[in-house]
């Protein structure tokens, strides 16, 4: 699936915005991490994508090799890392006579030590494949490479030496960074080791992607996406607690919107705060139940006075695209995510994520006494009957999407979250969804963390463990160190992209086991 940009939008800039949010950069912590380990990786049908990575020698073997032309080794840093790798190389034999060429492969699972990269062939840009070619004319040398990468394995072949020397690595690590503080987070201690473990992977991937700001991946796309954000938000307020990377998140959508008023579905930070130039119905929606959330965990008037505005103004461009009936018009472009699954329509989630935004802005309104509340009460009525009007399949007993009356787990999922049905009808609409063989499935853990809270909100506890015990569980049984961009548990290879080698395997939306365990007291 690509994404199709089919109009030009003009940013307006709201310079005191902008300001503020530069106020609320946030200081990067760093740590020095060193390998600890050299391995092997080796062909396993049983391991994700095919390929596990096997202990071989310990790191302080590595300063009493001798490494000539066509000679290598794979170093283990033990789990996942983002930062700046530097290394001393020293030459070893006779004087260097000519340059050093060495090539370093840098990734967060095994299959990128394994399976070249020359053999990508998917849709987004090659270029997101972590590697350096790098010749070094004068030896010895204090190699420090300049970009930051997202990785637990380092390979280093040597491509070109002389005959006459060889080369030895010292002194290899990563200078790991983050504006997430450990310290911050209250440990939990659980009978259940599996929800322990989750927590702890779940805190990981969450703090590795708290950059300067809440990027979606360290590894890709290193933005700031909104439907990313609100899942991060809501991690952070029951972990590290750093609300004020929130509000500038915030500031900065609400600091670039377009002629219109809506906000962008993600944006770019350097060289300067840009717009990008997708828009999408749920994500706009989402700035509003991110400043919700926001204000609900810090009571911020003055943030929610100063973005109020523009919170009310993607309810409006909401109302805008429904028809006469108040259903939410469906159309085929890539108008409205919800999740990545193949042929999945949005029209019916996209009419819940609408009521489920509606009712957090007129609780909003009401913090504010703002005079636009009796409006938004007024529509939200229409909406929530039209979607129980033409949107529910009584024979069916499922919430139906499109012209084709698609059954799917979204759909069925985000109207619970809408909550338009009494608890115990939510429950029984999410027991149905079990034995649904043909409703359209999920693909991401983005929408996985929605189905495992609307159980919850249903009074499903037991079943809602038990599917992320499934689901996020089955990562670490498949050697999950931070949790990914995608999984599917019935085929692991599975990319929206066209390759698994670029998928994200650390996360931002993946992240949220410990705002379910610690929210819900799992």
């Amino acid at each position: 699936m690509s994404v199709q940009v089919k109009k030009e939008y003009v940013t307006v800039r709201n310079k005191s915005f902008i300001e503020k949010a530069e106020q609320l950069k946030p200081e990067l912590l760093t740590k020095v991490v060193k390998p600890v380990s050299i391995v092997n990786v080796k062909a396993d049908q049983k391991a994700i994508h095919g390929w596990t990575a096997e202990y071989a020698a310990p790191v302080s073997e590595l300063s009493e090799r001798e490494l000539a032309k066509k000679d290598s080794f794979i170093l283990d840093f033990g789990d996942h890392q983002v930062g700046y790798l530097s290394m001393d190389i020293r030459p070893a034999g006779s004087p260097p006579d000519a340059p050093l060429k060495l090539k370093l492969t840098i990734g967060e699972m095994p299959v990128e030590m394994a399976e070249p990269f020359e053999s990508y062939d998917g849709w987004l840009a090659g270029s997101w494949l972590q590697e350096e070619t790098i010749f070094i004319d004068v030896l010895p040398a204090k190699l420090e490479l300049p970009r930051r990468y997202s990785f637990r394995y380092v390979k280093a072949e040597v491509l070109e030496t002389s005959r006459k020397y060889r080369v030895v690595f010292e002194n290899i690590k990563c200078n790991s960074v983050t504006s997430a503080d450990y310290q911050a987070v209250k440990p939990l201690k659980y009978v259940d080791p599996l929800l322990q473990k989750m927590d702890e992977i779940s805190v990981k991937t969450l703090a590795d992607c708290m950059q300067e700001v809440f990027e979606d991946g360290p590894k890709r796309d290193r933005r700031l996406w909104l439907g990313d954000l609100r899942l991060q938000a809501l991690a952070n307020y029951k972990t590290f607690c750093t609300n004020d990377l929130v509000k500038r998140c915030l500031y900065m959508f609400a600091g670039v919107p377009d002629d219109n008023g809506q906000v962008a579905a993600n944006l770019f930070i350097k060289p300067e705060l840009i717009a990008d130039d997708i828009r999408l119905f749920d994500y706009s929606l989402f700035f509003v139940s991110t400043l919700y959330d926001y204000y609900e965990a810090t009571k911020d008037m003055e943030a929610l006075i100063d973005l109020w505005p523009i919170a009310l103004r993607q309810v409006e461009l909401a109302l805008e695209r429904l028809d006469e009936r108040h259903i939410v018009t469906d159309s085929e472009e890539w108008w409205s995510f919800i999740d990545w699954e193949e042929g999945l329509n949005k029209q019916a989630p996209s009419q819940a994520v609408l009521i489920y935004a509606l009712k957090q802005a007129i609780h909003l309104a009401d913090a504010l006494n703002a005079p636009e509340k009796s409006m938004l009460a007024s529509c939200l009525v229409d909406i929530v009957e039209a979607a129980k009007q033409f949107l529910w399949d009584e024979k069916q007993q499922f919430f139906i999407s499109g012209a084709d009356r698609q059954v799917s787990w979204a759909s069925q999922v985000w109207m619970v979250l809408a909550d338009i049905l009494p608890k115990e009808e939510n429950a029984a609409l999410l027991n149905r969804l079990l034995m649904a063989d043909k409703a359209v499935g999920m693909a991401t853990p983005y929408m996985y963390h929605h189905y495992v809270e609307a159980l919850l909100l249903s009074g499903e506890r037991e079943k809602a463990i038990e599917q992320m015990k499934v689901y996020w569980g089955g990562m670490l049984e498949d050697g999950a160190d931070t949790f990914w961009e995608l999984y599917d548990p019935k085929n692991k290879s599975f990319s929206p992209y066209g390759s698994h080698l670029i998928n994200s395997y650390c996360h931002a939306w993946s992240c949220t086991p410990t705002y379910l365990i610690r929210k819900y007291n799992l």
